[in-house]
């Protein structure tokens, strides 16, 4: 899976964000504010990643149990595949 085209991720304030652009904008309003991990995790997302992929990057990159980190990981997969933000 990868992140669709025409959304980008900027930084308002210590608040990171995702906003659409272009023809993304007529099918998505609003933005969606990521915290640090789910920044990490759309960053990998700009290559295509599995979800295993995505849970390895996430263990080497934080202290944080595998459950844990395949749990956070199918949640923020599942929030983009309902939004239909992947590819």
């Amino acid at each position: 899976m990868k992140l669709k085209e025409g959304f980008i991720k900027s930084k308002l304030g210590d608040e990171c964000v995702v906003v659409p652009v272009g023809a993304q904008t007529v099918d998505f309003r609003g933005l969606i504010t990521l915290n640090e991990t789910g920044e990490f995790i759309w960053e990998q997302l700009n290559d295509e990643k599995t979800e295993q992929e995505l849970v390895e990057a996430i263990l080497s990159e934080y202290d944080v149990d595998r459950e844990t980190a395949e749990r956070d990981v199918h949640a923020f997969v599942n929030t983009l595949k309902e939004k239909d933000l992947l590819d």
